[in-house]
């Protein structure tokens, strides 16, 4: 088939975008010159305009997110936007700061002219960008949003492309069992890493829920005694779905440490300084694929039982007292392994018996609802009915709702929660 044949059976939508570029400032004059002459049609929009955005994802190619100017505020979104983006298998390319380090460019800009990527300090110019660019857009038209409509074959070789046909199917069926195979047996791996015993005293009792979307999860979890007087405690969960993130999954578990031995002591590193020893083991990784996660940690003194806390981009903590409406417990942090030197602030709040507190995944805001930190509405109306039960008959009861609420394929996500109550 000519050239001209094959281009003309790509059916683009009416309207369609190459590049989005959300940013917080304007758009650098050497990717406007790039996006010209590689005769690409593109817009710019602020961090907060992606609720707008989302309504038409089908009608963008890639999206590339400056990073270098965001505010608190739009840092905390960058986790649901990267993952709903993957979900519409959209690539990202997220954009740090314009370094003047010289770095090789062939034909699209000066030589100083580059850019550092998010989270990395690695540096690309403009030709690497395009690359980038190019790649996703590659990827992007092979998905449902774009159809490539197949060339007939001539009448006299149908008959062997049915043949080879049916051959590539049974070949497929056998591949698709092995694979569901080998992630079933990567689910039960994954699995071993979560705690075995939960360490229920005659004060604390624990509860959790564990719902992977798929046969891997993006969320892992622990609690673990730190010594006779502290237990630590986390939910954490990567940008994303699937083998990387459950492989990330395991990184997080063994790079979140609790506490640092040494030869006649210990140190118990608190909410904070795990968060920031956690990031920067992250951000140090120069994981591919853009991975990032977020994380809520928590230490309870099981003497005091004063419970100190930290977040990283996660949904909020919610505190469930008696008598008194559930309450989100704030604390500002931006998600892992983007801002090297991101910084993590750690509150402290005295918990009572009959306390219970939650700690949990945005999968599962899906059932749990998503409270506003002021008003502390948003909650749903199953999790208000089941507040004042215990946590074990409360986590039992939620874990039955996400079982069997009905949801669209496309919402379907990992859901984790861990919980405890002062008796």
């Amino acid at each position: 088939m000519p050239k001209a044949a094959i281009l003309s059976t790509i059916t683009l939508p009416g309207n369609f975008t190459d590049v989005v570029y959300l940013t917080g400032r304007q758009m650098p004059p050497e990717i406007k010159k790039l996006l010209r002459q590689r005769k690409l049609s593109w817009s710019i929009h602020p961090i907060n305009a992606f609720p707008r955005i989302r309504q038409r994802l089908d009608l963008i190619g890639t999206v590339i997110i400056d990073t270098e100017e965001l505010g608190l505020s739009e840092q905390q979104k960058l986790a649901r936007i990267i993952q709903t983006l993957e979900m519409e298998n959209i690539g990202v390319i997220l954009l740090g700061n314009r370094n003047e380090v010289p770095v090789k460019s062939f034909s699209l800009a000066p030589v100083k002219a580059s850019f550092s990527l998010a989270g990395t300090m690695e540096s690309i110019s403009i030709d690497e960008l395009w690359t980038r660019i190019s790649v996703n857009l590659a990827y992007r038209k092979k998905s449902p949003g774009i159809t490539v409509k197949p060339a007939n074959p001539p009448k006299p070789v149908q008959k062997i492309y049915r043949n080879k046909l049916a051959e590539q199917l049974s070949m497929t069926s056998a591949m698709v069992d092995n694979l569901a195979e080998q992630l079933r047996l990567a689910g039960l791996v994954q699995q071993d890493f979560l705690p075995a015993k939960l360490p229920n005293l005659e004060t604390v009792r624990w509860a959790t829920v564990f719902l992977p979307a798929e046969w891997v999860s993006g969320d892992i979890y622990d609690i673990a005694r730190i010594d006779e007087e502290y237990i630590g405690f986390y939910v954490a969960d990567v940008v994303g779905h699937g083998m990387p993130a459950a492989l990330l999954t395991i990184f997080l578990k063994q790079a979140l440490v609790m506490r640092q031995n040494t030869e006649s002591s210990y140190h118990i590193f608190s909410p904070a300084e795990a968060m920031v020893n956690l990031n920067a083991r992250m951000a140090g990784q120069k994981l591919s694929g853009y991975q990032f996660a977020t994380c809520c940690y928590c230490i309870l003194n099981v003497r005091t039982l004063k419970l100190t806390y930290a977040r990283a981009g996660h949904p909020y903590p919610v505190l469930i007292r008696a008598g008194q409406q559930p309450q989100p417990l704030e604390t500002q942090g931006t998600l892992l392994g983007i801002f090297g030197q991101a910084e993590y602030v750690e509150e402290t709040i005295q918990l009572e018996p009959a306390d219970k507190l939650l700690i949990y995944s945005d999968g599962a805001e899906a059932i749990l609802g998503a409270a506003d930190s002021q008003s502390g509405s948003g909650f749903s109306r199953e999790f208000y009915e089941l507040k004042d039960q215990s946590i074990i008959d409360m986590t039992d009861k939620l874990n039955m709702l996400a079982q069997t609420r009905q949801t669209d394929p496309s919402e379907v996500d990992d859901i984790t929660i861990v919980g405890l109550e002062i008796l």
